[in-house]
């Protein structure tokens, strides 16, 4: 009988952990932005950030992308810029799918405007990010 039971519990735990470390892992590309010019205004930047993203979904491999863009608040010693540009995949796949598919995109032209007119956002890091949930 114990052995029916604990055959039956350990699944069943495994069911119920399941979810909480599934789709747990992202692909984050974080860009470090300076102004390009003292007028330029954080309401710019959104507003370009989502005909980006809009874009950017329609994409193979930008389906499932977000964008997360961060102005400080308070700034520490680690603080360098005007604000971060935060794009996230769900898995290293589909990052790739979308840096594959770049060039002459959409996006790319999005970016001239971006990144050529309003800021300059020449340095950029890609990371393994784990929500914990």
């Amino acid at each position: 009988m114990k052995t029916i039971i604990r055959s039956l519990v350990v699944p069943l735990l495994l069911i119920i952990a399941t979810p909480a470390y599934s789709d747990s892992s992202h692909v984050l590309q974080i860009f470090r932005c300076e102004f390009n010019d003292e007028k330029t205004t954080e309401g710019e930047v959104l507003d370009l950030a989502t005909t980006w993203l809009k874009a950017a979904k329609q994409m193979k491999g930008g389906e499932n992308m977000l964008l997360v863009i961060r102005f400080p608040i308070a700034v520490g010693t680690g603080g360098v810029g005007d604000f971060t540009w935060v794009i996230s995949t769900p898995t290293f796949a589909e990052w790739g799918e979308f840096t594959d598919a770049y060039e002459g995109s959409e996006v790319s032209k999005i970016d001239d405007q971006l990144f050529g007119d309003l800021a300059d956002c020449g340095q950029s890091s890609i990371w393994e990010g784990t929500v914990i949930k």
